[in-house]
């Protein structure tokens, strides 16, 4: 299927509904909230508003309207400023979500050219192969390339960041800034704790924590992905299960139904979540050290926020912007607050090129 170029089938659809009609429940243990996972009662409500109330068809227009572009090896989503020799920024989505991120970043930035990448493996991506973000990196790289871009600012968190990261440090000559959400994960992992003060130790223990009781998603993702993604490519009851407990622990304020099934139905119809787990399975160990200024956002309720300190060890901070609200997909949840962030990457990167 070569979303989002054309539109679903309707027998997709159809499809869809009949399995929906025929969801088999689980037994389950104990108490059904969102203590053992997903809460059984909010994925019921949820699987009903899918199957009688959500409207594919009038998202789907609003998908297939952004201004698509294929570049390279990747397709992009690519507006262009009307102003001539604007800056470009380029902006990287993480898991579990796909291009649609940014979608109410995009009309707060039409000053600027902003290219989306849809990342390998992901929804929409031309390139269905999964890779790990250094791959990724070369990529987007070459798609920038193509589309005539000699510099720009590298957006994102999650597995963007982790692009952003291994763009910097493989072209440093064409990316003026970075703004992040967060350094990669990967530190802590890698770590050296002999070389670690009291704070980062901290840190790293209690990332280690989290993972411990929130990141078995983490451990079979990276694990054992074929197995699991039987299931959630076969059945979009489990697919809904299994991205709804994510897209509600790490947000800061519940997501909308229509939202929800959104971004579910991005992974569902392009049957893209078994390749998405390739960054998890096929994980490319972190950049040392990116000398490239950034910009680094903390929004209050991400998961495994860093501290300053011990994130100025991989990445050239030069200005750190703290937020009372907002979660791990801050461009969707809070994107005024993002999109101001934004552009301070933007003028350090062009302070740089006015003090050459």
């Amino acid at each position: 299927m070569s979303l989002p170029t054309e539109r679903v089938p309707d027998s997709a659809l159809e499809d869809l509904a009949d399995r929906l009609d025929r969801t088999r429940a689980p037994r389950l243990t104990g108490e059904t909230g969102w203590a053992r996972g997903t809460d059984a009662d909010a994925l019921a409500a949820l699987l009903d508003h899918w199957r009688h109330r959500f409207d594919w068809r009038a998202h789907e227009a609003r998908i297939l309207d952004l201004p698509w572009e294929e570049s390279a090896a990747l397709r992009v989503v690519h507006q262009r400023s009307i102003q001539p020799g604007a800056p470009t920024v380029v902006l990287l989505h993480g898991w579990p979500d796909s291009v649609l991120r940014y979608e109410r970043v995009l009309p707060l930035l039409r000053d600027l050219n902003v290219v989306v990448p849809a990342l390998p493996g992901f929804p929409f991506a031309t390139e269905g192969r999964g890779m790990d973000a250094a791959a990724m990196a070369a990529l987007v790289g070459d798609a920038l390339a193509s589309l005539g871009y000699e510099r720009y600012v590298l957006s994102g968190g999650d597995v963007g960041g982790d692009v952003a990261e291994q763009l910097a440090a493989l072209h440093p000559e064409r990316v003026g800034a970075l703004h992040l959400t967060n350094v990669s994960p990967l530190h802590a992992v890698f770590a050296d704790r002999s070389t670690l003060d009291a704070e980062a130790l901290t840190y790293v223990d209690a990332a280690a924590r989290w993972s411990r009781a929130e990141g078995a998603y983490i451990a079979v993702q990276s694990s054992k992905p074929h197995t699991l993604a039987v299931g959630l490519s076969d059945s979009p009851a489990g697919l809904a299960a299994w991205l709804f407990e994510m897209l509600h622990g790490w947000s800061d304020e519940p997501f909308a139904a229509d939202d929800l099934l959104l971004w579910i139905s991005a992974y569902w119809f392009t049957n893209s979540i078994g390749s998405s787990f390739a960054t998890y399975a096929e994980a490319a160990k972190p950049v040392p050290y990116v000398s490239t200024p950034t910009v680094l956002s903390l929004f209050a309720a991400d998961t495994k926020p860093a501290p300053v300190s011990f994130a100025a060890r991989f990445v050239n901070v030069q200005e750190v912007v703290a937020h009372e609200r907002g979660g791990h997909f801050a461009a969707w949840e809070r994107p005024d607050a993002y999109t101001q962030d934004v552009r301070k990457a933007v003028a350090l990167a062009e302070s740089r090129i006015a003090s050459r």
